[in-house]
């Protein structure tokens, strides 16, 4: 591109040809590249400009605009694609899925932390479902309570509609933030699911219990009690929590016995 022509195309970029300050060079021109976002000059499903509009738009150089571009796809906000322009994407959880799967990686500690992270941020998200939920949110509620009943004794199948289930209150506590969260966390949940839902204890009266205790949480967004819903959510975790950690417990036992029994 010659000049005349790079500078009709810098004319016409969101950006604005706003240079950055050369310190941090990287982490500024980032900074810059989201707020173009967030202010909606950039929109998903837009191209980005090429590296060479960007550097020079910012006036930095290539390998500069290249790695701030890698970095906000590592973040989720664009998606490059070989052979093809890099745009940018709606936000998305999968960043948060990708961390929280590497910092519990399975262990009794990680997975008794992800139980109390859930346990701080779930109860009063149904608190905020049961002032801001709406009729599409509760009938989906309602559905999702149909396929847990139907799957009474089907881990698989349950499992996947108790991941839906918190997920739908998340989405209806009217915070894009919590909803990231609860959506990011799906893997490390199944996790603990598994574990809960496959002992081979479990009788149909816990499975029905279970069913219940869900069912009540729905009951009291469903009438907008906030405290109602926060305290059965409380309850809902008071239950599981505890067999959990005994059951995670366990497992760490039976690694560590087999690992000393080696020779």
């Amino acid at each position: 591109m010659n000049d005349a022509a790079l500078a009709a195309a810098i004319d016409n970029d969101p950006f604005g040809g706003s240079d950055v300050v050369p310190t941090r060079l990287g982490d500024a021109l980032i900074a810059r590249i989201t707020q173009a976002i967030h202010d909606g000059r950039l929109k998903p499903g837009d191209a980005l400009p090429s590296e060479s509009r960007i550097a020079a738009s910012f006036g930095v150089s290539k390998p500069i605009a290249r790695e701030a571009i890698r970095q906000l796809a590592a973040m989720g906000v664009v998606h490059i694609q070989q052979g093809k322009v890099t745009r940018v994407q709606a936000l998305n959880a999968a960043p948060l899925d990708r961390f929280f799967r590497f910092a519990v990686s399975g262990s009794k500690t990680g997975l008794i932390e992800a139980v109390e992270l859930r346990r701080i941020l779930e109860p009063p998200m149904a608190a905020h479902s049961a002032e801001r939920r709406s009729d599409a949110d509760l009938g989906r509620l309602r559905e999702i309570l149909q396929r847990m009943e139907a799957a009474l004794g089907n881990v698989p199948l349950w499992i996947e509609a108790d991941l839906d289930f918190h997920e739908a209150i998340a989405a209806s506590a009217g915070n894009r933030l919590l909803d990231f969260q609860i959506r990011g966390l799906r893997p490390v949940i199944r996790q603990v699911m598994e574990i809960f839902n496959s002992r081979e204890a479990r009788t149909k009266a816990d499975w029905r219990q279970t069913y219940e205790r869900h069912v009540r949480v729905v009951e009291a967004i469903a009438i907008g009690d906030s405290a109602a819903a926060q305290a059965a959510m409380n309850k809902h975790f008071e239950a599981a929590e505890a067999a959990i950690a005994e059951i995670a417990a366990s497992r760490e036992e039976y690694h560590d016995g087999r690992t000393r029994a080696r020779p």
